[in-house]
């Protein structure tokens, strides 16, 4: 029987649970009972060898799960004297009995059960007089690896994870990346390894620390089984959603992985896998999904380990968590003196260039593409995924690349590469073709830039369209505060009296006393004017002194700040030791391209306006961003107005003649 036949005879499980049970209700209960019956066809075998062993090692005192694994072959096993042939067998007693016997399991699989809630589920079907005739449908089925082999059974499985994911579109997008796109992640991480991985019997390990149900890892297998059926690829994985990491760590069992390689828990607070490396990373982290929970963990993390964690490099703003988990990925990379590794993933646009210059997302960018990380950026279509339409990214990075790519990055337009889907699936309207996952990894592997900053000559026109090439640092930029001078003129303007009498330093002083020193300072219509402050002041306590008012502190310091006002025909002020102050008001901030130098585009941009401008550079700061839709803009000129107007008329004319049918 093949693996799309079995799929459906499971599926036809769903016959019976109509009714009391929802469409999007069916995967929770076929999928678990599938990988029960697939575990009690495998563990067949050597089933009662496993219980004599267990019997013997308990009253020894060696512990099961030391021994066990040995006697079954496999890195699981079970010491319950049921299976589902003899469980129904006693129709009465199928309840307690399936707990007995899934409770048997070893710790390592017994947990996919509790994840999915298992317990739960057999409470229910049994309320409703349907597990006797779940269990007995499954044993009808065999799952046993001479019937189905491992590659069967995987297909198998997912085929089933695909179709529950589209039966719930709205939760489709959460645990489900589009098979398609991971394929063309995958063919992307492989290209420049095709001669490795097509020699031999080669050993490879991949790791997702998003695993969801296990789709990436999936594909990932079954790419490297097509380029070469003798080459090995262990799973790696984290899952922090407890159905997800059922399916996932269950596909794992089923395709004879090892069960254990598969962690529960938050990748970001705790890494299953710390003292690990790994040869390819491939992810679809959340977008835009704020790790507050996560905050105080990440954030200690940082500031302890520094660069010796994961999040060395800075930290992205609280409401998007993206940026973690690249970093996270990294430094799950295999070291380039150990053979090097590559990993891809999918980020939506912030990533690129959220956060300014010095920014916790600029410092991670600056990070990534000075240490020549950053291989290639691919612009997907918008409307891939099951639960949104943005735009979304596919970033490969590669600590070994070839000479050719070294301090390069490829961008890749592949947004108009698609084909619309008959049917929509919650916000999924287009997919990936093979010719559209054919033609990026060509441009891909060919490293077509067009007519990118560091292109040859040559390049195809049409190439150019959709690739560029650049040096990392065409993406960084410098960040400099022009200032420029403070120009004031200090004035006994009535105005500008009444404006200081009637600041806080005066709260206390009663009518009469602030009227006689406001007849004092503003006692005359022809007031001077003064271009220093030191001046004014000393004007004007003499000018007090001589009215029979001595004032120091707050208060004069109130009258003076308050005489003076901005006068752009005023000399510059300056500073107790004849430093020209700044008006904070006339600051301002420019970007210069990292490949230009300061003094040169201050001369050229700022100066001929701005004369009297200078650059602090005390203040001057690294940033990188990635302005990627910028590198592909391209200008479509508006319709002449004329043909505008007349569609405009045409449209009004059958507007009004609708009407007129109506009125009539």
């Amino acid at each position: 029987m093949t693996s799309a036949n079995n799929a459906a005879f499971i599926w036809s499980v769903a016959d019976l649970l109509r009714g009391p049970y929802k469409p999007a209700e069916y995967g929770p209960v076929i999928l678990p009972f599938t990988v029960l019956r697939r575990l009690d066809c495998v563990l067949e075998p050597t089933k009662d060898a496993v219980l004599a062993k267990a019997s013997e090692f308990e009253s020894s005192g060696i512990p099961l799960h030391v021994g066990l694994p040995s006697v079954s072959g496999h890195s699981f096993y079970n010491t319950s004297a049921y299976t589902l042939a003899s469980l129904v067998g006693d129709p009465d007693g199928i309840r307690a009995n399936l707990h007995d016997y899934v409770n048997g399991f070893s710790a390592n699989v017994r947990d996919i059960f509790e994840q999915f809630e298992f317990d739960a589920k057999l409470a229910k079907l049994d309320e409703y007089a349907l597990l006797y005739l779940v269990t007995k449908r499954f044993t009808e089925i065999d799952l046993h690896p001479d019937a189905v082999s491992n590659i069967q059974m995987g297909l198998m499985f997912e085929e089933l994870i695909r179709k529950f994911a589209e039966s719930s579109n709205e939760t489709a997008g959460e645990h489900f990346t589009p098979r398609e796109v991971i394929r063309l992640m995958v063919d992307l991480l492989f290209v420049a390894d095709e001669h490795a991985l097509g020699s031999g019997g080669v050993v490879r390990t991949i790791y997702d620390p998003t695993a969801g149900t296990g789709g990436m890892l999936s594909v990932a297998a079954d790419r490297l089984r097509e380029l070469n059926p003798k080459a090995t690829l262990a799973e790696f994985g984290q899952e922090v959603n407890p159905a997800s990491y059922a399916i996932c760590k269950a596909d794992m069992v089923i395709k004879g992985q090892d069960v254990d390689n598969i962690i529960r828990g938050d990748t970001l607070t705790a890494d299953g896998h710390s003292t690990r490396t790994f040869d390819y990373g491939l992810s679809n982290p959340p977008f835009g999904v704020e790790w507050k929970k996560q905050q105080a963990a990440v954030t200690s993390e940082h500031r302890v380990q520094g660069h010796a964690g994961r999040f060395g490099p800075g930290l992205p703003r609280v409401s998007d968590g993206s940026l973690l988990f690249l970093m996270h990925l990294i430094a799950k990379m295999r070291p380039a003196a150990q053979g090097g590794a590559r990993i891809g993933i999918v980020l939506n646009g912030s990533p690129l260039f959220t956060g300014g210059a010095g920014s916790g997302e600029s410092e991670i960018r600056r990070w990534i593409i000075e240490k020549d990380l950053l291989d290639a950026i691919i612009g997907l279509p918008t409307d891939m995924f099951y639960n949104t339409g943005i735009s979304t990214y596919l970033w490969i990075l590669d600590n070994r690349k070839p000479a050719e790519r070294k301090g390069k990055v490829q961008l890749i337009d592949g947004t108009a590469m698609f084909r619309k889907m008959k049917k929509s699936l919650g916000s999924k309207r287009k997919e990936l073709g093979p010719t559209d996952i054919e033609h990026i990894v060509k441009l891909y592997g060919e490293f077509a830039g067009g007519d990118g900053p560091d292109q040859d000559a040559g390049a195809s026109d049409a190439d150019s369209e959709v690739a560029k090439v650049f040096n990392g640092r065409d993406f960084g930029y410098y960040t400099i505060t022009v200032e420029r001078p403070l120009r004031m003129s200090w004035q006994l303007a009535r105005e500008r009296v009444d404006a200081a009498l009637a600041h806080k330093a005066f709260a206390t002083w009663n009518q009469e006393g602030l009227e006689r020193l406001r007849s004092a300072l503003a006692g005359s219509e022809a007031t001077p004017v003064w271009v220093t402050r030191k001046e004014c002041e000393k004007a004007v306590s003499s000018l007090l002194i001589r009215a029979g008012h001595i004032l120091q502190g707050p208060p004069l310091k109130a009258i003076i700040d308050n005489l003076g006002v901005r006068d752009p025909e005023a000399a510059p002020v300056r500073g107790p030791k004849g430093k020209v102050e700044p008006d904070p008001e006339l600051r301002d901030t420019e970007n210069v391209p990292l490949t230009d130098d300061i003094t040169s585009y201050f001369d050229r941009e700022v100066l001929p306006h701005v004369p009297d401008a200078w650059v602090d550079h005390d203040k001057t700061k690294i940033g990188y961003e990635i302005p990627f839709t910028r590198h592909f803009y391209r200008y479509v000129a508006p319709r002449p107005l004329a043909e505008i107007d007349a569609e405009l008329n045409t449209l009004m004319a059958e507007i009004v003649g609708l009407l007129k049918v109506v009125e009539s």
